[in-house]
């Protein structure tokens, strides 16, 4: 008597963890694909972190998402792609010829919803960027992948911009928060990757007025969808990426490493995940 082997299995692990909607993407995407197998949420405290990941296989996982606070955590943990080491975090696990294997999906996934809400934005020579903690580090490794000539980088807290910066190279230029207002006009792409303009949060203080009438405007908060930011850039109709494009499409290549089939974000799945955040 042979015993079946069980479907392949990924995780997401955070602490806390509960209110991720990535269960909710990847079994529609299981679903859709007819592919066995299943996602769960594992709480795992700081302390318990790396006995999971370096035993992970041993909890019947083929891999795993990690979240806030365990990226940094886990880069140190696995084998990083170029990409992870870049960002200095990872959010994606997978094993890989028996090693365990790490990388950073938010690039993808900031560049790819861009590409798909905005085509055509990377004709901008230069972008302005806010904030310089861990989405920042994706969102500037993209751009200076793609291309951008000029990123200019704003943070509250200047010593952390101008060592994001050091990091990424000449093409990219610490700002000071006074002096957003005068970067403007010369963006053609705005990108918040701070929390400003989250429920419950401030808004981001910017007057965008005088960004060109072709740039694009990008937010990574997605709770609220329509955060201020992107209320204003729509007033003024300019295009605009949203944080829940950026969150599905981040989802795309893990999927793909732990299930061996890449999946497509549709609008069928965004409006599931929209109807879900209107719930909660």
């Amino acid at each position: 008597m042979t015993v079946a082997a069980k479907p392949p299995a990924a995780c997401l692990i955070g602490w806390p963890a509960a209110h991720s909607r990535s269960p909710l993407i990847h079994h529609h995407w299981l679903r859709k694909l007819g592919i066995a197998g299943g996602y769960t949420i594992e709480a795992v405290p700081p302390e318990e972190f790396a006995e999971f990941v370096l035993h992970l296989a041993h909890h019947g996982f083929v891999g795993a998402n990690v979240t806030l606070p365990h990226k940094e955590r886990a880069l140190a943990l696995a084998a990083p792609d170029a990409r992870a080491t870049a960002v200095g975090a990872a959010n994606t696990l997978w094993y890989e010829d028996g090693q365990l294997r790490a990388t950073n999906t938010d690039v993808e996934g900031f560049i790819d919803n861009l590409d798909a809400a905005a085509p055509g934005w990377d004709q901008a020579e230069e972008a302005l960027v806010v904030g310089a903690g861990g989405a920042a580090r994706a969102v500037v490794f993209g751009l200076v992948e793609r291309g951008i000539q000029r990123i200019h980088l704003a943070n509250r807290s200047g010593d952390r911009a101008q060592a994001l910066a050091a990091q990424f190279g000449s093409r990219v230029e610490p700002v000071v928060w006074d002096m957003i207002a005068e970067r403007l006009p010369r963006a053609g792409l705005l990108v918040n990757t701070t929390s400003l303009g989250m429920s419950g949060q401030p808004g981001l203080d910017i007057e965008i007025a005088a960004l060109p009438r072709e740039a694009v405007v990008s937010d990574l908060v997605y709770v609220p969808l329509r955060t201020p930011l992107l209320a204003a850039a729509a007033a003024r109709d300019l295009r605009t990426a949203d944080g829940l494009g950026m969150l599905l499409y981040q989802a795309v290549r893990g999927f793909e490493l732990w299930f061996g089939q890449r999946p497509e974000v549709t609008a069928e799945l965004r409006a599931l995940v929209e109807a879900d955040l209107a719930r909660n």
